[in-house]
């Protein structure tokens, strides 16, 4: 970290984005394809569907509140993170053996794991890297690596099969060419950052203390993040969605890729744009476009809509994703930072369960608009809960 009054993007930046491309190249040659083949192939239903991938995120988010703190605690970020990284990379592509939609959820589940116990230090190491005058565009910039993965994954995966190159489960294993060059470039790239020297160093004796002392700003904002992702469901019943409005099951990695497109273009711009004027604006104005999207897909009845959609939801992404960890960031002071992450994806993931499972059983028994609209109203409300807390969130200078 520097005082100096023009900072800029180090290291750590680059090489983390870099790993989350490669990463997210070997992950999107497999998830766009796993609806279609847990329906199709291994007969699952979208209420199981909703049950894998919400038991997948709430296994990592549980992990992720113990790796952000035991980060904290030992003053070391990047074995965590390197460890993460590994295992996922290892367990993903052995959806190619699942012969039974219970062998995906746990081949997710462990999946998951590796990313529980990443993520956390790895968004709190990626702060530690920046000044905080740009640490919104610093997290843009990892976005954006991740979703330029986001792009190339579903793209090889379409010419893999629309070729005929190879097949479905032959695609899964070769997603494990690009998970294992992740590790290695995290393992080679990417540095420690010390922690600053006036700082106590106090944090390996610390007690088992995961509340305090993050502050009442920090729960308050965190309340109505949970509170917007009871309604932000996996993305698969969007592919789903699609499919029932008439996108071929063929062109849904490129539909998915698409969806990469804008989040990547849109990433930086947004992470700088919070960076400008404020975290929550920049926060709620994602949030309340999630909710015209949603809306969106609950009245729409043609192929057309189903792409143009995707693209506005890209944009919810750009504004989002860099701002949201941003504020985080913000709001607790580096000898925290790991744990308050942990916090933070625990939040998303004990959120993402009941909100997979109840769009999952809304869809079966009700249809896919009631369940879009459902979704469409939580995010409103969070949008309206974010602007209250407001004043708060200014006062604590993000």
């Amino acid at each position: 970290m520097t005082d100096d009054p023009r900072p800029t993007l180090g290291r750590n930046v680059y090489a983390l984005a870099a790993v989350s491309l490669l990463t997210d190249v070997s992950s999107e040659m497999i998830y766009p394809l796993l609806p279609v083949f847990l329906t199709s192939v291994l007969g699952a239903n979208a209420s199981f569907i909703g049950a894998i991938e919400g038991a997948a995120e709430t296994t990592a988010a549980l992990l992720k509140l113990a790796s952000g703190w035991w980060s904290d605690r030992v003053q070391k970020r990047k074995p965590l993170v390197v460890a993460g990284y590994a295992i996922a990379s290892l367990m993903r592509p052995l959806v190619a053996i699942a012969h039974s939609a219970s062998q995906v959820l746990m081949i997710r589940v462990a999946d998951r794991v590796g990313k529980g116990i990443r993520n956390a230090p790895r968004d709190a190491l990626l702060a530690d890297s920046v000044h905080p005058s740009i640490r919104g565009r610093a997290f843009g910039v990892h976005r954006t690596g991740d979703h330029i993965g986001g792009v190339l994954g579903p793209l090889i995966a379409f010419v893999l099969l629309s070729r005929h190159i190879a097949e479905l489960r032959t695609v899964f294993w070769l997603a494990a060419i690009p998970g294992l060059l992740s590790v290695v470039v995290v393992i080679l790239f990417v540095r420690e950052v010390p922690r600053p020297a006036t700082e106590p160093a106090r944090a390996k004796n610390a007690p088992l203390d995961l509340t305090q002392p993050l502050g009442a700003t920090f729960w308050r904002v965190l309340t109505v993040i949970f509170l917007f992702t009871l309604g932000n469901s996996t993305d698969a019943f969007l592919l789903l969605r699609a499919n029932q409005l008439g996108v071929p099951v063929a062109l849904a990695p490129v539909l998915w890729a698409a969806l990469h497109v804008v989040k990547s273009a849109s990433s930086v711009p947004g992470g700088a744009l919070s960076d400008r004027i404020g975290r929550r604006p920049t926060l709620v104005a994602g949030w309340l476009l999630y909710a015209a999207v949603y809306l969106g897909f609950a009245h729409a009845a043609v192929a057309w809509q189903a792409w143009a959609l995707f693209g506005a939801y890209g944009i919810f992404f750009g504004l989002t994703e860099g701002s949201e960890r941003a504020l985080i960031a913000d709001l607790v002071g580096p000898m925290r930072r790991g744990t308050a992450f942990g916090w933070y994806n625990l939040a998303i993931g004990l959120g993402a369960l009941p909100a997979s499972i109840l769009f999952g059983y809304v869809w079966d028994h009700a249809g896919a608009p009631t369940a879009f609209v459902m979704c469409t109203s939580l995010a409103a409300a969070a949008g309206r809960g974010m602007l209250f807390v407001g004043r708060a969130v200014s006062a604590a200078g993000a």
